[in-house]
């Protein structure tokens, strides 16, 4: 028994490092590529761009520089602007929930897109699922908001973050936990998902939720994987996704689908508590969302299923991808 344990334990631990180091082949230059445009501060250049379409959703212009800073470094980065360029006038708590969707929704694009495409999505498709998916839920949160005169008190913030230690010998610090982290939670749940096989918890979660998720598009070999990148955050799911996809146990729409709902929809417990601290509204940020990521997803699995397989292999998907 014991000599069993040891061997799955170290297959699990191989396979861990098989997944990290393909995902730490996107996420290095990644990082230093964006820290270097942070450097030179090229970052405000694209919001800049992004500026005008903030009143798509009803958002003054000058918060493009917020979301800007959040497609490219993440949520953190977005968080750390918003705090230190307040706006002229006070946000209301629908404006900071619908900015908070939207970055929710598009954030890190050069990272996560990076690792979806090494799943297997094609980059560009991706970028406009995540990118055009912030700006049409923001636009739907503003309607809705602003015909129902929801949420339109003054925001308050709960939580501001500590002071960063901005040295380059703190960020290179900072950077390498973040990839220690990553393995160990991918080695984590690599032991987690190995346990719920075995006593079939995986199938009673499968059973639970393919009724929702079924319909929308996502095959039962996916459903799970799906679900920890729903819950974990698309980095880790990815991960696994790769490992699985590797041995061919989903189908590659199955996996654009899935990953398509992950982008759209992932992170849901620690982001949406993230976005909570700065005064979002819970049931826009959650619940609106999810069900935003479900019905969208469920369009785009009616939209691909009119084109052929060799169609979605040119425009969607990307064999030679993975790994």
């Amino acid at each position: 028994m014991v000599k069993r344990a040891i061997i799955s334990a170290r297959e699990l631990f191989l396979e861990s490092v098989k997944v990290s180091t393909i995902l730490f082949k996107v996420m290095i230059p990644v990082i230093i590529i964006v820290k270097i445009l942070e450097e030179l501060g090229l970052i405000r250049y694209l919001a800049v761009c992004v500026s005008p379409l903030m009143k798509i959703a009803g958002l003054p212009g000058d918060l493009g520089i917020v979301w800007g800073t959040t497609l490219v470094t993440g949520l953190y980065g977005g968080i750390a602007v918003f705090l230190s360029l307040p706006p002229e006038s006070p946000l209301t708590v629908a404006q900071v929930t619908i900015l908070s969707s939207m970055m929710l929704i598009a954030h890190g694009i050069p990272m996560e897109l990076g690792i979806a495409r090494k799943a297997g999505a094609r980059y560009s498709v991706m970028f406009l699922i995540r990118f055009g998916g912030a700006l049409v839920y923001g636009a739907i949160l503003n309607l809705i908001c602003g015909h129902f005169n929801l949420l339109q008190s003054t925001n308050n913030l709960l939580w501001k973050p500590a002071a960063v230690n901005n040295s380059t010998g703190g960020w290179i610090y900072a950077q390498i936990l973040n990839l220690i982290m990553v393995f160990v939670i991918i080695f984590t749940l690599m032991i987690m998902m190995k346990i719920l096989k075995k006593l079939k918890i995986t199938e009673l979660f499968s059973k639970i939720l393919t009724p929702v998720l079924a319909p929308v598009g996502i095959g039962s070999n996916a459903i799970n994987i799906t679900i920890v990148g729903m819950i974990l955050g698309i980095m880790y799911g990815a991960g696994l996704i790769l490992s699985e996809a590797k041995r061919g146990h989903i189908h590659k729409r199955d996996l654009f689908f899935s990953l398509s709902l992950m982008g759209l929809c992932h992170s849901i417990i620690e982001d949406t508590l993230l976005m909570m601290l700065i005064g979002a509204n819970f049931t826009a940020i959650f619940v609106g969302r999810f069900l935003f990521s479900l019905i969208f997803v469920f369009l785009l699995v009616k939209l691909v299923s009119l084109i052929s397989e060799k169609q979605f292999d040119k425009f969607f998907f990307k064999h030679d991808s993975l790994p």
